[in-house]
């Protein structure tokens, strides 16, 4: 049975940023009061012109990059967001499309905020099956276009961006090593977004009533993630019998600094063990683990053979653990040239654009 190793790992944040001051322009807050709370002091906001897809391309050519996998060697992307481009089509289909990945397939899995972890776990799964050798698995986010600005106890948590990994099929033992998912859908109303799916379709009313933005009970929100965060580490670490003294790193989901306080207390782990960058990022869902992971990596505090796990909680409820033993790339024959596959990309999908219209034009005569 082949072993899972992330070899590639890439992000995007958008540069325009928000800080606490500026967010205290728009509601009754301050700088003090947020960190406080939450201990984040500023985030990215997308632009006008930046979409999941968008950020979620820059992602994964840089994760490819890393890993030195052309797209067209891909045989599965999975796109992870709370804060999809489309309820179809699928955000995963238009990156694929733009990156060039030709032969792979693509969807959409949603998890909210633990999504990230589902979707390795999928990946990993799908090549241990010895069915894929290449997976590409992204989170994404443009929260910011559901968020309510005139609501404090939302507005102040949540940023956007984008990670990405690479995941291939390598003898050599290592990679994900195992994973839990769980979920609660009694608690589905703690944090939702109410309107704009099949339930409540958009109307003048959910749109006037505000049905279209994230709405969170926090404190409920709060007691889940205690309770879950460690819990869901043990079991995780339990599947294949290690405890918290063999790991080197905890990654969590980066939503609340106090939360990440409470998981270290729970399973009686130092701080310094957990990566923690929701400071400057807030809560960006999907892409928050990779986002910490990354700049992990770039500070060389994350090394080869280390044990490292990833957990994470969200909307649903859901929640999951997941233990990776840190390897990266895989040793390469050629080096690859992303940029050349990226304009491939662009002539590929405009021509097949112009082949459709022609195709609809000759079977309209036809008819």
């Amino acid at each position: 049975m082949p072993f899972a190793h992330i070899t590639g790992w890439g992000m995007y944040v958008p540069e325009p940023v928000l800080t606490n001051d500026d967010i205290a322009k728009l509601v009754e807050t301050s700088d003090e009061w947020i960190r406080e709370r939450t201990g984040i002091r500023e985030r990215h906001i997308a632009r006008e012109t930046e979409f999941p897809s968008t950020l979620g391309v820059e992602a994964a050519i840089r994760a490819l990059k890393v890993a030195n996998l052309a797209p067209t060697e891909l045989d599965l992307i999975i796109c992870t967001s709370s804060s999809p481009e489309y309820i179809f089509p699928a955000t995963a289909c238009i990156i694929q499309d733009q990156i060039g990945a030709t032969k792979a397939g693509a969807f959409d899995l949603q998890a909210a905020c633990t999504g990230f972890v589902y979707a390795l776990n999928m990946g990993a799964q799908a090549i241990r099956s010895g069915s894929m050798k290449n997976v590409l698995v992204i989170g994404t986010e443009v929260l910011s276009r559901f968020v309510n600005w005139k609501d404090r106890n939302t507005c102040i948590l949540f940023g956007d961006g984008a990670g990405a990994f690479v995941l291939q099929a390598s003898d050599q033992p290592g990679g994900v090593m195992s994973a839990v998912m769980h979920s609660d859908g009694s608690g589905a109303d703690s944090l939702s977004v109410p309107a704009g799916g099949a339930h409540s379709p958009a109307t003048e009313a959910t749109i006037r009533e505000g049905k279209h933005f994230i709405q969170m009970d926090g404190k409920e929100v709060f007691r889940f993630a205690t309770r879950v965060m460690g819990r869901a580490v043990t079991e995780s670490l339990e599947q294949i019998q290690l405890t918290t003294n063999d790991v080197q790193w905890i990654v969590p989901h980066q939503a609340n600094y106090r939360i990440i306080e409470s998981a270290a207390k729970h399973l009686k782990m130092p701080l310094d063990k957990f990566v923690i960058n929701v400071d400057r990022y807030g809560n960006t869902s999907t892409a928050s683990i990779p986002l910490a992971t990354i700049e992990a990596l770039q500070k060389s505090q994350i090394k080869p053979n280390d044990k490292v796990v990833f957990v994470a909680f969200g909307g649903g409820l859901t929640w999951g653990a997941m233990v990776v033993e840190w390897t990266g790339p895989l040793p390469a024959k050629k080096q690859v040239h992303l940029r050349q596959y990226r304009l491939f990309a662009r002539l590929r999908s405009f021509i097949r654009r112009i082949f459709r219209h022609i195709e609809g034009f000759l079977s309209r005569k036809e008819v």
